[in-house]
């Protein structure tokens, strides 16, 4: 199958994505919407004319983003929800506030690189947030998606949108040592692995729920300085800074790092069609795994394995099924 390609490109913003596209009365759910691309990403769905629910931790910075979206978007339907993905119960309660349709669900939220942590059921904190969170979310608004998806087909049914990373190249998922019970902790194997994990979702959902018209795809954003890299040395972030300056590699504005989200959230390219991997706007090659990975980017075949991600699904439900039992 041919690669899915489109019109924009690495130095697309998130405006020019949405520029013409009418996506009045559709709702969509943006989590980690308080900052970084998250807020412009639910201010760009916002422009086009959707209904937004940022969905965030702390709902004081989520009250203000959305007031600033609704003045400088001038629609009003912008709404805050309270969600924290390492907190099941958090996401039980949005859900049971949840009601009527959905048809765009944005997991943009995530943690990089940091120390160990875990959550109460023992899950490392990094897998437990970028995935298993964002996992029970997608499976408590299954149905909503596909209400969205009957209703109105603007775009080609619902879609769901996992912002992934090109930290996926560091790790497959180890489903032997999945929480680092007996591995020493690496924060950046841990960080690969929940990214790749983010990528399988898409393949598995995709397979599961497109008869449902739902699809899921995920994307590499970019290099974007952002309150993500917390955790990383300043030093090397001002480093990544001269660089830049330099000319020596390319930094993404925040608009245009949400570009990539809102062509896998919109374009008429990926319209009932998922699983894939998207950077700068478009679908990129699937790479070995002992490959060294082109300059023009690409995803790892463990990231896209069937197998994996039929076997990540189960793991993880049979991971939540435990947490509540």
């Amino acid at each position: 199958m041919p690669l899915i390609s489109t019109s924009y490109g690495m130095h697309t913003t998130a405006d020019e994505v949405v520029a013409g596209v009418d996506l009045a009365g559709l709702r969509a759910v943006v989590t980690g919407a308080s900052s970084g691309i998250g807020v412009e990403t639910a201010r760009s769905l916002s422009r086009a004319g959707a209904e937004v629910t940022l969905a965030v931790r702390d709902t004081d910075a989520g009250a203000r983003v959305a007031h600033g979206i609704a003045a400088t978007t001038g629609n009003r339907e912008v709404r805050v929800g309270h969600l924290d993905l390492a907190d099941l119960p958090t996401i039980a309660a949005f859900l049971d506030t949840w009601d009527g349709p959905l048809h765009l669900l944005i997991n943009n939220a995530g943690i990089m690189a940091g120390p160990l942590e875990r959550t109460p059921q023992g899950w490392e904190l990094q897998f437990a947030t970028n995935h298993l969170g964002h996992f029970a979310l997608a499976l408590g608004l299954h149905d909503a998606l596909a209400a969205g998806a009957a209703g109105d087909d603007r775009i080609g049914g619902a879609r769901i949108v996992s912002v992934s990373s090109s930290g996926h190249l560091g790790s497959p998922v180890l489903f032997d040592d999945i929480q680092f019970e007996r591995r020493p902790y690496d924060e950046w194997a841990a960080y690969g692995q929940s990214k790749t994990a983010n990528v399988l979702f898409a393949v598995e959902a995709t397979r599961r729920w497109s008869g449902d018209g739902i699809v899921a795809n995920a994307l590499m954003p970019g290099g974007i300085a952002t309150g993500l890299q917390k955790h990383i040395p300043q030093s090397v972030r001002d480093g990544y800074l001269r660089q830049a300056e330099a000319g020596e590699i390319f930094m993404k504005t925040t608009q245009q790092g949400a570009a990539t989200t809102l062509v896998a959230a919109t374009s008429p390219e990926f319209a009932g069609s998922g699983g894939h991997y998207l950077e700068d706007g478009n679908e990129v090659p699937v790479i070995a795994n002992n490959a060294e990975v082109p300059p023009t980017g690409g995803v790892r075949q463990w990231a896209v394995d069937p197998e994996a991600a039929t076997r990540l699904w189960s793991t993880s439900v049979t991971l939540l099924e435990q947490a509540v039992s």
